[in-house]
């Protein structure tokens, strides 16, 4: 297996409660600059823009097969995403997001383990699909947002 170890996912007798990589995110100052040096540099190519007012962003994917590049350029009514542009000027990694089946499903068994989002419970992405994220201190140092995915669509 060259060195790779194939994990059989979930344990047997185990309900899944991830169920796969949405996408890696990606904060930048600039969005149409970010998109634009993704395509001269790389070749990939971004979708339309979009904005979410809930979460103060404007965003875009890159499509890659089974997952995504996100960017976010925060608005200034974001100050988070802000404080972080003030740390990374360039930009940088920002969070990981996973699919989940069950948002509700997915809080409780988290909650059995201290586990809780640092987001408000109605959070929503620019799909309208129900989001959570989770602090760092509980997903070995990096942030994770999770994406309800009912039935794996």
């Amino acid at each position: 297996m060259n060195g790779l170890l194939k994990a059989s996912w979930p344990e047997p007798g185990k309900t899944a409660m991830i169920t796969g990589l949405s996408h890696v995110s990606m904060v930048v100052p600039d969005l149409a600059q970010a998109i634009e040096r993704l395509q001269q540099v790389y070749g990939i190519t971004a979708g339309e823009p979009m904005t979410n007012a809930q979460q103060g962003v404007r965003l875009a994917y890159v499509e890659l097969g089974q997952s995504r590049i996100e960017l976010i350029q925060p608005e200034p009514s974001n100050a988070a995403l802000m404080r972080f542009l003030d740390k990374h000027p360039q930009g940088g990694l920002h969070h990981v997001a996973l699919h989940v089946d069950s948002m509700a499903a997915t809080r409780s068994q988290l909650s059995q383990h201290g586990v809780m989002p640092i987001s408000a419970p109605e959070a929503q992405n620019v799909h309208g699909e129900s989001i959570a994220f989770i602090h760092p201190k509980d997903f070995l140092g990096a942030l994770l947002e999770l994406e309800e995915k009912p039935d794996g669509q």
